[in-house]
């Protein structure tokens, strides 16, 4: 899924907003699957009760910029979780039947992980393996770091220029100047939606701040991806953490959400764009090696004509 340009580029203060009412008037609507759509006078009263400012939304009869985009976001954000997200979910038996029929297309030599359950519940990561097998296929078989052992850093002139503070589950090609970095967070076999998922959320919140930090202040743009799955956890258990997900996607901390069976949709597209640039990158590397010696000449030719 790809943010809605509508809400990108959105600035701090409406997200502060975003945040403060999701805090205090709650994510979803009780004893129900319905993700909450706060009016303007429950925004109203929900900054009142906070002590804040609630004429910054106006009211129901005349509401301002700031209430009216509030208003078409929180509708944008239900409608998206209920009408795509929910249904692209998978619960273990769908993934395994999907990952059986891409491993049976594909015939990958790309690496397949086993998940970290016991007993009955070990199984191939079927979501990992299905990220893993596509791009494989269509990368074109190029380089690829499906599990890196080491921190995303950034170089400059052959020297660290950003370090990311944690590894990423993948990297394209390599965590060194990747073009593409991405986490995974598939759960079938939870049973609660506890501490260890929610972190999960944060840790791409981490990476993204980080990652936009390296784009604003040094022009590098490396493409950042989640990938999620696990009907049960996440949308029986954690609808307010998708919530949080979409606010993150169009925050702009990440660049797309992948939900369940959408990675057989839309990865094979992203990833013959990564493989596009690294092409590009080939290309513009062996043009600088094929002119250095020329200009390594010149500049001994000059020197001599001076001296």
């Amino acid at each position: 899924m790809k943010p809605s340009r509508r809400f990108l580029r959105k600035p701090k203060k409406f997200w502060a907003h975003v945040r403060t009412l999701g805090q205090h008037l709650g994510y979803t609507v009780r004893n129900s699957q319905q993700i909450k759509v706060p009016t303007i006078t429950e925004m109203r009263n929900a900054l009142a009760a906070l002590g804040l400012n609630a004429r910054s939304v106006g009211t129901d009869a005349r509401h301002t910029a700031l209430g009216a985009s509030l208003r078409a976001y929180f509708l944008h954000r239900a409608k998206v979780l209920q009408n795509f997200v929910e249904p692209h979910l998978m619960d273990a038996a769908e993934a395994k039947k999907l990952f059986i029929k891409t491993r049976a297309q594909f015939n990958p030599s790309c690496p397949l992980p086993m998940n970290k359950q016991k007993g009955k519940k070990k199984a191939p990561a079927f979501l990992t393996g299905m990220v893993n097998m596509l791009i494989e296929k269509n990368s074109g078989a190029m380089t690829c770091d499906y599990n890196p052992l080491e921190l995303t850093t950034v170089t400059h002139a052959g020297a660290p220029l950003r370090t990311l503070a944690r590894r990423v589950d993948g990297a394209f090609p390599s965590p060194v100047n990747p073009i593409a970095v991405w986490e995974i967070k598939e759960y079938y076999y939870t049973t609660t939606f506890g501490s260890r998922v929610a972190d999960g959320v944060y840790e791409s919140l981490l990476d993204g701040l980080e990652l936009e930090e390296l784009r604003e202040e040094t022009g590098v743009d490396v493409k950042h991806y989640l990938v999620i799955d696990s009907h049960f956890t996440w949308w029986c258990c954690g609808r307010s953490y998708l919530c949080r997900i979409i606010d993150m996607l169009h925050m702009g901390y990440v660049d797309e959400v992948l939900f369940g069976r959408e990675v057989v949709d839309r990865l094979p597209a992203l990833v013959r764009g990564w493989a596009r640039i690294a092409r590009e990158r080939e290309k513009a590397a062996r043009t600088r090696n094929a002119r250095a010696p020329r200009e390594r000449s010149n500049r001994a030719r000059n020197t001599s004509s001076a001296g």
